[in-house]
C-alpha cells in the first residue's frame, strides 16, 4: 500500500532527476513540452502527477527503466516494466538472437555484456585474449572493466594502457553520472583506484582508438572495438545489455585469427 510519503517523495525525485541532467526547469519544459510552472509544482509536491505524466517526464530525463519504476512507487502506481533474469523463458527469443549474433562475429572476439560491465555471454575467440589473467578475475561474474584494470587482469599486456584505460575510466563515470547508481559509483571508483599515477593520455591521431594487447608469445594483437544495445528495451534487464566486438585493427591480427 501506497503512504502520503510516498507520494510526496515522486516531487524531489524528479529534481533529483532534473538536476543530474544539469537541466533548468524551463530547459526540461521545453524538452517536455510541459509548462515550467507545472514542472515546479510536480518538483514541490503541490501537483500531484498520474503515472502518464510522471513516465513523460522520466522519458524527457532519460531515466532507466528501474528507477522509472521507483518513480512510480513514490508516486503511489504500480511499476510498468518488468524485471526478469535473463533465463526468463520470456526472453529466451531475444537471449538466443544475441548469442547468434556473438557466434556470427566469429573468428573475431565478442562479449555480451550487462549494465555493469558484467560478461553475460561470449563467444570462443575471447579464450585467446584471456590467457595468463589470474583465475580469481575469472570466476563469474567476469567483470571486464576490472579484468582490463587490474594488474592480474590484462592491465600488465596492453601496450597503451594509458590510453585504453582512460577510455574506460571515462565510460563508466559517464555512466556513473547518467544513472546514479550506487554499483556504478563504486565500479567507477574502483576503476579510478586502479588509475593511480597512471597520466590520463589522449588519444593519438589514429582515426580508432585501438587495444594493443601482447600475446604469451610475444606478439602482438591490435584491435578497434564497436559497441550495440537493444534499442526498444521494454524490460529493465534488457535494457543494460550491450554487445562489445573487436575487429582487427591491422593485417597481423587479422591473420592471426583467420
Amino acid at each position: 500500500m501506497s503512504t502520503a510519503t510516498d507520494t510526496r517523495e515522486v516531487g524531489p525525485l524528479l529534481r533529483g532527476w532534473r538536476e543530474r541532467r544539469r537541466l533548468s526547469q524551463q530547459e526540461l519544459s521545453n524538452r517536455s513540452s510541459v509548462s515550467a510552472r507545472h514542472v515546479s509544482r510536480v518538483e514541490t509536491g503541490r501537483a500531484h502527477p498520474t503515472p502518464e505524466m510522471i513516465l513523460h517526464l522520466a522519458d524527457s530525463l532519460d531515466v532507466p527503466l528501474r528507477d522509472r519504476n521507483r518513480l512510480l512507487l513514490a508516486g503511489g502506481y504500480a511499476p510498468q516494466y518488468r524485471d526478469r533474469g535473463l533465463d526468463d523463458a520470456s526472453v529466451a527469443v531475444v537471449m538466443d538472437g544475441l548469442r547468434n549474433l556473438l557466434d556470427a562475429h566469429l573468428p573475431y572476439p565478442a562479449l555480451l555484456l550487462d549494465d555493469y560491465w558484467d560478461v553475460v555471454d561470449s563467444n570462443a575467440a575471447v579464450e585467446a585474449l584471456l590467457k595468463g589473467c589470474a583465475p580469481e578475475l575469472l570466476e563469474p561474474p567476469v567483470n571486464v572493466i576490472r579484468l582490463c584494470l587490474h594488474p592480474g587482469g590484462l592491465a600488465p599486456r596492453i601496450g597503451n594502457f594509458a590510453e585504453w584505460a582512460s577510455h574506460l575510466h571515462h565510460q563508466i563515470v559517464h555512466r556513473a553520472e547518467c544513472t546514479h547508481d550506487p554499483r556504478h559509483l563504486a565500479l567507477a571508483a574502483e576503476a579510478g583506484a586502479h588509475l593511480t599515477g597512471t597520466p590520463r593520455t589522449a588519444p593519438t591521431g589514429s582515426p580508432v582508438l585501438a587495444l594493443e594487447l601482447t600475446t604469451e608469445d610475444g606478439g602482438r594483437l591490435r584491435f578497434f572495438s564497436t559497441s550495440a544495445q537493444l534499442t526498444t528495451p521494454t524490460d529493465a534487464t534488457l535494457e543494460g545489455l550491450h554487445m562489445e566486438t573487436f575487429l582487427p585493427a591491422d593485417e597481423p591480427t587479422r591473420q592471426r585469427f583467420t
